[in-house]
């Protein structure tokens, strides 16, 4: 486990420190790795927990609004980042006990979790005037929140963390989750989530709060994509109510589902080949963003339903296999040659 942990952050190190010179555009780069984090996010409680969310994208949008209004009142970046991550836990946590508690089924958990996500859409849309305002914040409706304070440099405050710095920060962020998921899924937390999604009902019987545990790793999955929003604020410099878009939490499923739910890196590596493909086509109106993105997802499902990831694995797996099987039978024939 150890030996896994330190390869893939050696590698994710210099994947980070390589993309800069391969990627000109800086800026695209930086929201590809906060896309990243979204997917790895769902990929997280899907893939291991087995819990279908359509709510990703309030997550997101609350942890980018809880940002910028924090860093309004408070004037205090850090400070802000802080309560980014803590309001889309505790809404996930409060949303996930009232999921798993009431035992709803897979279908209506969707359906709700899509559901809270159109509520908000709908309601920060409406809040256009001076009536809906936190504390010196206002929401501004569907023009949403400029003009807050970002994020700076820990040890020098009048700098600010943009271009490369905002980069390599959100890529280290990124790195960090995921060891720290890969972590959690060896630790006895992560090896009962994984039961759960097997078989639940197996997993209670032996004396596990399953309910307990599907909150506690919605919870996580929330904060993650908080974490992703609040990047996203600072990347943009502007929140807007399309963060709550059926769109955006649609895109998060299909990264997911085509970079392969089963897997962390799947989920991270869709969504960087996915939206790098929609930056590319947004720089056209020839074809709609939103027919590639859903013939992709149908190819996907028919010809690589395990995803890009967990299927290129899979063929690394059957050739190793295919090796060492000639080895043996070449090992074999030569001690028969010797025997005789």
């Amino acid at each position: 486990m150890l030996r896994e942990a330190s390869l893939s952050a050696i590698i994710g190190l210099i994947l980070m420190l390589v993309a800069p010179f391969v990627f000109d555009d800086i800026y695209t780069l930086t929201v590809l790795v906060i896309y990243g984090l979204l997917a790895l996010s769902l990929g997280f409680i899907w893939g291991f927990g087995g819990i279908l969310c359509f709510g990703q994208a309030a997550f997101f949008g609350l942890g980018a609004y809880a940002f910028a209004i924090a860093s309004i009142n408070f004037a205090e970046p850090w400070a802000a980042a802080l309560i980014a991550l803590i309001v889309p836990a505790l809404f996930a946590a409060a949303l996930g006990a009232m999921l798993f508690y009431g035992r709803l089924s897979d279908v209506y958990l969707a359906v709700v979790t899509l559901v809270a996500t159109l509520i908000l859409f709908k309601f920060m849309n409406s809040t256009a005037g001076s009536a809906y305002k936190i504390g010196n914040a206002r929401l501004g409706g569907y023009n949403g929140i400029p003009g807050f304070d970002t994020l700076t440099l820990p040890w020098d405050r009048s700098e600010y963390l943009i271009d490369e710095s905002l980069y390599y920060f959100c890529a280290l962020i990124l790195l960090a989750a995921f060891l720290g998921l890969r972590w959690l899924l060896t630790a006895p937390f992560g090896r009962i989530l994984v039961g759960i999604r097997e078989n639940e009902l197996r997993a209670e019987l032996v004396g596990y709060d399953v309910r307990l545990i599907k909150t506690l790793a919605f919870a996580i999955g929330g904060m993650l994509a908080g974490m992703a929003g609040m990047l996203f604020a600072n990347w943009a410099e502007i929140v807007t109510p399309n963060l709550f878009s059926l769109s955006q939490s649609a895109e998060v499923i299909i990264w997911v589902i085509v970079g392969g739910a089963g897997s962390l890196l799947g989920p991270i590596v869709g969504a960087f080949a996915l939206g790098a493909l929609k930056f590319f086509l947004g720089q056209q109106t020839l074809v709609d963003n939103l027919f590639v993105l859903g013939s992709l997802l149908v190819l996907a499902v028919l010809f690589l339903p395990r995803g890009i990831v967990p299927t290129i694995a899979l063929l690394f797996k059957g050739r190793r296999k295919g090796i060492r099987k000639k080895g043996a039978r070449r090992t074999s024939r030569r001690r028969v040659r010797h025997a005789r």
